[in-house]
């Protein structure tokens, strides 16, 4: 056991110091490239440690063979780009005569807006903000210009749009790119409320007229809210996010008064407590220079000491990669653990039962496309 630990401890460290200081890679041995290169593959940040390494211009000072899967990697990135960049671009284009305008939400956003996330950044899809009585008609309007719904069942497409803060995605018929558009950050059923119209109130245009992204505050927020309240049970929490969401901070910190008015939107909007996780990991992870005064500030959004302590261990445990070659249980548990408190936050006790109660009977009968949703009533009591 504490030969498995140590060979994590050393696997983390390598990353976390690589991303911290990637003007120390070229002196890194080549058996520590290898790990860490394994590492950063599976967080996603292979592209992150590339881009570093180019703007300090130092890629041609480490090992051949690593610089080859660095560059590997910026070639997908850019690739990924310029799919991302045209589907939006065919997205205003399939909206024209519309009135609908459309915030564009995480890797999109950044990358329109020309902000520091972007850079390194793995793009999987576009996802949107749209105000709500638009979604039929921003749907409808895709699907007739080569989009279309992704194969779901009839439970699941009526989960989506009774309880979701999106409709399920829609694909692109040529080119396979996705589209995830909600109307809101949060499920409707979540504990933490999530109004979308101070969001659309606040944000702010790009170039393009017909697009805009959150403010400052609100994308801060809103990269916290996705990177604790989306847990995955096999991922966990997604260390790029916390990369995401350092960038950013260090970014809008430039802007006078930047501080105070990102306490004052969480607590407009509520999100106080992952404000304050986030802030804490981003300072212990990557010394994000966040003042005193608003640690302070957020002192009460700080959950009770042994809730704190809990939390901290299974944040730290669900966010950093494990060791390629040696997978652990404690890991494994504290993943398992932040993804149920996830579905939690997000759902009632009583409809979660509900609905994971449901879902195993349809596989157990595998009726899953002849359920008669007539009979069933999704609705919150």
């Amino acid at each position: 056991m504490p030969k498995l630990a140590n060979a994590t401890q050393r696997a983390q460290k390598l990353l976390l110091e690589a991303l911290k200081s990637p003007e120390n890679l070229p002196a890194l041995p080549p058996a520590d490239w290898e790990l860490l290169l394994r590492v950063a593959r599976r967080a996603r940040l292979l592209g992150r440690l590339e881009s570093d390494l180019s703007r300090a211009g130092l890629l041609g000072d480490i090992p051949p063979r690593a610089a080859n899967h660095l560059k590997a990697a910026r070639n997908v990135i850019e690739h990924r780009k310029t799919l991302v960049s045209w589907e939006v671009n065919r997205i205003v284009w399939a909206l024209k005569g519309t009135q609908v305008s459309l915030i564009l939400l995480k890797g999109a956003g950044y990358l329109l807006a020309g902000l520091p996330p972007a850079r390194g950044r793995i793009f999987a899809d576009v996802d949107l903000l749209v105000p709500e009585d638009q979604i039929r008609e921003v749907e409808d309007r895709l699907i007739g210009r080569g989009w279309f719904k992704t194969q779901i069942d009839p439970y699941d497409d009526r989960y989506y749009r009774v309880w979701m803060h999106e409709i399920p995605p829609l694909r692109h018929q040529e080119r396979g790119t996705e589209i995830d558009i909600h109307h809101r950050l949060l499920p409707r059923t979540s504990h933490l409320k999530s109004d979308p119209a101070p969001l659309f109130a606040a944000a702010l245009p790009l170039a393009e007229p017909r697009l805009r992204v959150l403010a400052p505050t609100d994308m801060v927020l809103h990269a916290l809210v996705h990177l604790f309240l989306e847990g995955d049970p096999d991922e966990g929490l997604r260390l790029r996010d916390l990369v995401d969401v350092h960038d950013l901070l260090c970014h809008f910190a430039q802007q006078p008064g930047f501080w105070a008015n990102l306490v004052a939107r969480a607590h407009e909007l509520g999100f106080e407590r992952p404000l304050f996780y986030g802030l804490q990991h981003a300072q212990r992870l990557f010394a994000t220079p966040v003042p005193a005064e608003t640690l302070q500030n957020l002192a009460s959004a700080a959950p009770l000491w042994p809730i704190r302590k809990l939390m901290e261990g299974l944040i730290n445990r669900a966010l950093l990669p494990g060791h390629p070659d040696h997978p652990s249980r404690s890991t494994s548990l504290a993943r398992w653990l932040i993804y149920v408190r996830a579905h939690w936050l997000r759902m009632p006790p009583i409809l979660l039962t509900r609905h994971l109660w449901f879902k195993a009977w349809l596989r157990f009968r595998g009726v899953r496309k002849r359920v008669d949703l007539a009979q069933l009533d999704l609705k919150q009591q």
